[in-house]
C-alpha cells in the first residue's frame, strides 16, 4: 500500500488509498456475518469487485478474509475447507448442495449473513 492507515499529525486524518480503504472495510465485517467482494466495492463507491478480490490475496491474509465471498455465495477460491472451519466456529448461516467434504459443497446464505456497514 502506498498511503498509511494511520491517520495524520493534523486533525484530518490521511486519505487512503482503495486498498487501505478495502482493509478497513473488511475488517470491520462482524463473525458469522460477510460480504460479497461487489459490496465491498460498492461501499468505496467502486464497481471493482475484482479489485478487491486482488487487495484480498495480496494484502488480506491477516484479516478475516473469509467474510468476503463470492457473488454466487460460495467461498473464495481455493479456500473452501479452510473458510468453512472458520464459519462453522462463527456459525455463519450455510446451505448445502452436495455432499460434506466435497470442496464445492455448500454456499453461504447471503440472505441470512450479508453485511451492510452502517453509515
Amino acid at each position: 500500500m502506498d498511503a498509511p492507515l494511520r491517520p495524520s499529525a493534523g486533525d484530518d486524518p490521511a486519505p487512503l488509498d482503495f486498498g487501505g480503504a478495502v482493509l478497513l472495510v473488511v475488517a470491520e465485517i462482524p463473525p458469522g456475518r460477510v460480504m460479497t467482494y461487489g459490496d465491498v466495492a460498492a461501499v468505496l463507491g467502486s464497481r471493482g469487485a475484482r479489485a478487491v478480490g486482488r487487495v484480498m490475496a495480496t494484502e488480506g491474509s491477516g484479516l478475516p478474509w473469509w467474510r468476503v465471498v463470492r457473488a454466487d455465495a460460495r467461498p473464495p477460491a481455493g479456500h473452501e475447507a479452510e473458510a468453512l472451519e472458520h464459519y462453522e466456529r462463527e456459525a455463519t448461516p450455510l446451505r448445502w448442495v452436495g455432499p460434506r467434504g466435497e470442496p464445492d459443497a455448500y454456499r453461504l446464505d447471503l440472505a441470512a449473513c450479508r453485511w451492510v456497514p452502517a453509515d
